[in-house]
């Protein structure tokens, strides 16, 4: 959501210093996307006093994406995985943007690699030239492999085709609801037949290509800033086939107080207790992605969970991916 500009230069002082080094780049090939320049910078959680865990969850890394001004590595507003290494995330300006994770011996998160990008695309296959076309803040990965994308300011969720084989957008089911301008479906992700929805403001959709079904209906009044709204979402991997979700939170109240969770979603909406909370004076910011995965380890099969900020092109926000680790006990 744009329209927090947030002033938290304090935030800077929960950086670690220093540089991870030169990512390695993305060798450019004939298929559309641009590889793009970054540093990665270490990030912890910070002060302690800030993050709290739940029981069965740890900090598995944390890094600062830092791009020159123009860069479509700004303003990220998804993000999910591919099942190969990588991710793909979408932005605020159009742009979809992949790369691959780069994990240490231990696993944890120290950067990326092969950072590129290229422009979403109109239905008739133009470049998105403004940003009420293109203001994209949700993205899945269907089991089929097709990649959708939500938009807000023109609400509507569009079909890109397979991520390896994009084509031009073909319009799909979105909730039947007169979201507000700046506050869309922020939450998209798959679900068992089709693609799950969440309203910034508020409400959970469970939609197929036949239409979408309410799960939990927006409330009145519509959820506030200042309220935990859900802003990301991504389905669990350890769910059973009637489905589970974990969702990201934030809230902000002026002119700092800015605060993330993450949590559980049951497949009938419900949220359960709060895994991870980040806020001040530990690392915080616009947290409006997440992805989750299983990984297995010396200790067994355990979840990792992938958050990602949108810096609103700000040059007082920061552009944050960090990951956690949920044994099966953090529940």
């Amino acid at each position: 959501m744009k329209r927090l500009l947030l002033v938290w230069g304090v935030l800077t002082l929960t950086a670690c210093s220093g540089s991870m080094g030169v990512p390695r780049p993305y060798v450019p090939a004939i298929d559309g996307w641009i590889p793009e320049e970054v540093t990665i910078k270490p990030v912890g959680l910070g002060v302690p006093g800030g993050a709290a865990l739940a029981p069965g969850v740890t900090f598995a890394g944390g890094i600062e994406i830092v791009a020159p001004v123009g860069s479509p590595l700004h303003s990220l507003s998804d993000l999910k995985l591919t099942g190969d290494g990588g991710f793909v995330t979408v932005s605020d300006a159009g742009d979809l943007v992949r790369g691959a994770l780069r994990l240490d011996a231990q696993g944890r998160l120290t950067g990326i690699d092969g950072a590129r990008a290229r422009r979403l695309t109109l239905t008739d296959g133009a470049p998105i030239q403004d940003k009420l076309e293109g203001d994209a803040e949700g993205l899945a990965l269907l089991d089929d492999g097709e990649l959708l994308v939500s938009f807000e300011r023109d609400h509507r969720i569009w079909n890109y085709g397979p991520l390896a084989a994009l084509r031009d957008p073909v319009p799909v089911a979105r909730p039947d609801f007169p979201f507000p301008e700046n506050d869309g479906m922020e939450g998209l992700t798959a679900a068992p037949h089709g693609w799950r929805v969440n309203g910034e403001s508020g409400g959970v959709w469970g939609c197929t290509p036949g239409g979408c079904t309410v799960v939990t209906a927006p409330p009145t009044p519509l959820l506030r800033d200042s309220d935990y709204r859900i802003t990301g979402m991504d389905r669990d991997p350890a769910a059973g086939p009637e489905g589970g979700w974990f969702v990201v939170q934030r809230s902000y109240a002026p002119p700092i107080d800015a605060r993330a969770r993450v949590r559980r979603m049951a497949a009938d909406g419900t949220l359960g207790p709060v895994l991870v909370e980040l806020k001040l004076p530990g690392t915080t910011d616009n947290f409006e992605g997440i992805a989750a995965e299983t990984r297995t380890g010396p200790h067994g099969e355990r979840t990792r969970i992938y958050i990602l900020s949108d810096d609103n092109f700000s040059a007082a926000q920061r552009t944050l991916m960090l990951a956690f680790d949920v044994t099966p006990s953090g529940r």
